[in-house]
């Protein structure tokens, strides 16, 4: 497994195809990290659609989207699932954040969390506006998450640097 990014240096530039929910209606498009430069973003790896964990993640970070709006923040969340199968999970529990298909798991490889076996480990980045990475948590097993609140507090201290 390749090491992730470290704190304060540059995150590699990556397109990944997805999509986003939009009035009932899934609307897909490929995302482009400097295509976000300018605006924090949060990126959320996460293992599998609708499995019990990540459901729990997603729908909090979704139910709390104002959370990071509120902070001047996006969320994309990455699996490597296929954009159809991020349709069906974004429409089943109505998510809001854009949700990323890393079907060959490049970009996983390229953040340090691809992981034989499980596929990717769930974790956490925090970039910022400028695209160094401020921010990561990389879960050594995949049974909880990071709270929005505590992705609140570190984009807090975006602000505040």
């Amino acid at each position: 497994m390749a090491a992730s990014p470290e704190i304060g240096r540059s995150v590699e530039d990556f397109t990944l195809p997805g999509g986003v929910l939009h009035d009932g209606v899934f609307e897909r498009r490929d995302f482009a990290l400097r295509k976000q430069l300018g605006r924090p973003l949060v990126l959320a790896f996460y293992p599998g659609d609708d499995t019990s964990v990540c459901t729990k993640q997603l729908c909090s970070y979704s139910s709390g989207l104002e959370t990071f709006t509120d902070c001047g923040a996006d969320v994309w969340a990455i699996s490597p699932q296929s954009v159809d199968s991020h349709e069906s999970f974004a429409l089943k529990y109505e998510l809001r954040m854009p949700l990323l298909a890393d079907t060959e798991r490049s970009v996983a490889r390229a953040f340090g969390v691809a992981a034989p076996g499980i596929g990717l480990r769930r974790a956490v980045f925090l970039i910022a506006a400028d695209g160094t990475l401020h921010w990561k948590h990389v879960a050594l097993f995949g049974a909880t998450f990071q709270s929005k609140e505590t992705l609140a507090r570190h984009l807090a201290s975006l602000r505040e640097a």
